[in-house]
């Protein structure tokens, strides 16, 4: 094996190191914040989790856009979007019942639905996400967090974190910690994972649906298990839920209106496979209130499935 690929094998085992440990630093620090200002758990996943650990899918689809990298940009965020749902939801299933508050199925989820939906129209309708479009995305995105948190007390959530395990001081000093490690972490296993997986010779767009997906989603699967470890089963959907409308509405939102984002008709299928799995998801949350075991393994599945399409499609 050569010599650079070995040091990109153990750059990538050090970040898995870090986004391990930052997860687990957010978890307790945003779990604390919650019982210190008493808001209910899925409020803190929906937006501080989630954004939290979208951090790198932002960092990397921005700084490709400003590169002239559009493929890059999009597909990073369709491969995230569907490790998150397909991946993150599955595995935690798997491991445990989800239970899903009433705000989420009637509001959150339904609201992913209809912004994947939208963006996926202004998709189709030009083959590109124009610079207006990415600013009605931003728009949309600070309308939503200011509902999040003007409506957090009347959201009829009642899932709370009962006593805070850290002082407001240390609760900050670990959310800080946490997301510097999510960040470093990540940038660390995107940046080896695509330079073992452009020496293999894969496409940049099939590096961004895979590798560097899955590197920038991490985050959110580390994240959602050390919660559901912790009990924090709420943490999980919302940190989901809120990953996705991130990468959506900011991460998407920002990419374009900083320069205009052409897209190949190519991508139509991963586009519409998006779109499904959104449905879905919220087929699945809905019937049950809660995603189980059988859902997890259809979950599952269904990622490798695509996976293996997306390889083979290269």
């Amino acid at each position: 094996m050569d010599a650079s690929i070995i040091i990109q094998v153990v750059l990538l085992l050090v970040g898995f190191v870090f986004l391990i440990k930052g997860s687990d630093f957010f978890v307790d620090g945003a779990s604390s914040i919650a019982a210190i200002l008493k808001i209910p758990t899925i409020i803190v996943g929906l937006t501080i989790v989630a954004f939290g650990t979208s951090a790198p899918e932002a960092a990397v689809s921005i700084t490709s856009s400003l590169t002239g990298n559009n493929a890059m940009a999009v597909s990073n965020v369709i491969g995230s979007n569907l490790f998150n749902m397909l991946m993150v939801i599955g595995i935690a299933a798997l491991l445990s019942n989800l239970l899903m508050e009433k705000s989420v199925l009637e509001k959150d989820l339904p609201f992913l639905v209809g912004i994947t939906i939208l963006w996926a129209v202004f998709i189709v309708i030009g083959w590109n996400i124009s610079q207006i479009e990415g600013i009605i995305l931003l728009v949309i995105l600070i309308t939503y967090v200011f509902y999040l948190i003007r409506n957090a007390g009347a959201s009829g959530a009642t899932n709370y974190v009962e006593k805070p395990k850290l002082t407001p001081v240390k609760s900050t000093i670990f959310i800080l910690v946490g997301i510097a490690g999510i960040i470093l972490g990540g940038d660390l296993v995107v940046d080896s994972a695509s330079s073992i997986a452009i020496a293999l010779g894969m496409s940049e767009t099939l590096v961004g649906l895979t590798i560097v997906a899955i590197g920038t989603s991490l985050p959110e699967l580390v994240t959602s298990i050390t919660a559901l470890r912790k009990g924090e089963n709420q943490l999980v959907i919302g940190n989901v839920i809120g990953s996705n409308i991130f990468n959506i509405l900011f991460v998407l939102g920002a990419s374009s209106a900083i320069s205009q984002i052409p897209l190949d008709s190519s991508m139509l299928i991963d586009v519409l496979f998006m779109v499904a799995v959104t449905i879905l998801c919220f087929i699945f949350g809905k019937t049950q209130d809660k995603y189980d075991k059988k859902e997890g393994i259809i979950l599952v599945a269904l990622f490798i499935i695509y996976m293996v399409f997306a390889i083979m499609r290269n």
